[in-house]
């Protein structure tokens, strides 16, 4: 595919759509196409399934059925959205990809990883160019992510220590992957924004 394609990924309240925005500003500013998009949504079919997945009781869905539901919606995605905007040349900002079921419906509540990477493989089959883990103290996450106004809180309700986990497989995912780039979160957004930039800066 012609364009770039770039994922941001962290646990909940690590600052991924405040610094999605950011960049694509930049991006924009410096004369790029992008294309801001996320996950799970990003196209009309996918944005319905999201309400399906992000709202309600914890215990409304199984790992299992979440993984269905999120590899339809990310099949939707990129079919309407991702693949036209990459073939156009442009760059691809999504909030959350496939490695986000990888850690929270994969590793968190059971070890689910093979069944989620035999799905992406059926289904998806791709990987982004680059990937900024927004790496973040759990609790600081959480605490941010409750001050957040919405009703889409089904997986910060899950608790500490489910966040705890999934920062923990998003490090260990990332020390697999050379598509990794680990973005320190601590600190306010211009800050923040100036190390994203460094890192993506060398792609460009």
């Amino acid at each position: 595919m012609p364009g770039l394609f770039l994922s941001l990924e962290g646990i909940d309240g690590s600052g991924k759509s405040t610094q999605g925005r950011r960049l694509a500003e930049s991006l924009r500013a410096a004369g790029h196409a992008v294309t801001l998009t996320r996950e799970p949504g990003g196209s009309p079919g996918a944005e319905e399934i999201r309400r399906l997945v992000l709202e309600g009781h914890i215990d409304r869905w199984s790992a299992e059925t979440e993984i269905l539901l999120f590899t339809a919606a990310r099949r939707d995605h990129l079919e309407k959205t991702i693949r036209p905007a990459l073939d156009r040349g442009e760059i691809v900002i999504t909030d959350r990809f496939a490695d986000s079921t990888r850690i929270f419906q994969g590793i968190t509540r059971g070890d689910l990883s093979a069944t989620v990477d035999r799905l992406h493989a059926l289904m998806i089959g791709v990987e982004p160019d680059l990937t900024l883990l927004f790496d973040l103290d759990p609790s600081v996450g959480l605490s941010r992510a409750h001050a957040r106004a919405g009703k889409e809180l089904r997986f910060e309700d899950m608790g500490l220590a489910f966040q705890e986990k999934a920062r923990a497989g998003f490090l260990a995912l990332a020390a697999e992957h050379d598509r990794f780039r680990i973005i320190d979160a601590e600190g306010d957004p211009e800050t923040v924004a100036t190390r994203v930039w460094a890192k993506v800066a060398p792609h460009l």
